[in-house]
């Protein structure tokens, strides 16, 4: 099947929220990675600043906070974040939550939500990976409305999607017109590049206003890297890829995507920026036994800000999946993007 050419054509910018989250003290467990070496690098682009683990495995009115599969900027320095069975739940200044809501679809029923985007209004655009779909929730979890969806993205029979591999990611561009979300796997009959990596569909939406109608715009096609799938992408064009295998290890790879630069019929260019099981391990620990136990199911990602440097600060949150083998972990990572 043939891929659509490229479209759109994408800015860069950041998000300007304040970044809190702090590594422990204590460094009672380290990786092989951190022997004889004090650095927090990653690679030459990331860094890796800190991690918190205080929200993993707690409550907040009657809710579990965990699952969480998304990051968005909220009002001041405050952090919406999405968990992926219908909550929505609003971090204040220290990354502690204030708030919860609930989101449910046109019936009343559960979302397998994955993506977030705070429109300019303050209302919450959310995807679900079921049809899929991406809603628009009132700052009340109001359902006030839905975005059109192609044909094809959706979930087979009705469209050419697997199932659980559709929209994952969602970024806002920063004029606020151009919205972008990102398949976490191909379609079915969807041809891989020429190295043989898998390409995933990267739809967008447009606006010529903020007080307007998102409509539908073009397609990128973005090589993703074989056995991971896209996990969150951000304006500024990182893109997140994740995968587990068999034995439960996490892969966790940030690329930089030339979304500025991608010409017509070819897939979006893309750089490797870190794996981050090469980052130190900080003292983490984790109730399996991996290979670095800093690592978990990382699916979040936001852009919190920049450093004078003009390095980029950047959120991470990782899905535990309401299991004890598995931790809800926020990341503080410094990225230079290529080019600065």
């Amino acid at each position: 099947m043939r891929i659509r050419d490229v479209l759109v054509t994408m800015t860069t910018a950041v998000a300007t929220t304040v970044l809190t989250a702090t590594a422990p003290s204590t460094a009672a467990t380290t990786s092989r990675r951190d022997a004889g070496n004090d650095t927090r690098a990653c690679s030459p682009y990331v860094s890796i600043s800190g991690f918190s683990d205080a929200l993993d495995k707690t409550t907040f009115q009657g809710s579990y906070v965990g699952n969480l599969s998304a990051l968005a900027a909220g009002s001041g320095d405050r952090i919406a974040a999405l968990s992926d069975r219908s909550e929505l739940f609003t971090l204040g200044p220290r990354r502690e939550p204030e708030r919860v809501v609930p989101l449910t679809d046109e019936k009343g029923g559960a979302l397998d939500s994955e993506g977030l985007v705070v429109d300019h209004d303050g209302s919450y655009l959310v995807t679900s990976e079921t049809e899929p779909s991406i809603r628009r929730y009132g700052h009340d979890g109001k359902l006030l409305g839905s975005l059109p969806v192609p044909d094809e993205l959706r979930v087979a029979p009705a469209g050419k999607a697997r199932l659980n591999q559709t929209f994952e990611g969602l970024a806002l561009q920063p004029d606020g017109r151009t919205l972008l979300a990102s398949m976490e796997g191909p379609l079915d009959g969807d041809p891989a590049d020429g190295e043989g990596r898998p390409l995933v569909r990267f739809q967008t939406w447009h606006r010529p206003s903020v007080d307007a109608d998102f409509r539908l715009a073009g397609q990128y096609t973005y090589p993703v890297d074989k056995s991971l799938g896209v996990s969150e992408i951000t304006s500024s064009g990182l893109v997140l890829e994740r995968g587990v295998s068999a034995d439960t290890v996490p892969t966790v790879r940030l690329y930089f995507a030339d979304l500025a630069h991608a010409d017509r019929g070819r897939p979006v260019p893309k750089q490797l920026l870190a794996d981050l099981a090469e980052c130190p391990s900080l003292g983490a620990h984790h109730p399996m036994p991996l290979p670095n136990p800093l690592l978990d199911n990382i699916e979040g990602m936001l852009v919190t800000g920049r450093e004078q440097t003009g390095r980029l600060k950047l959120l991470l949150v990782s899905d535990d999946n309401h299991s004890d083998r598995q931790v809800t972990r926020l990341y503080e990572l410094s990225v230079q993007t290529p080019g600065g």
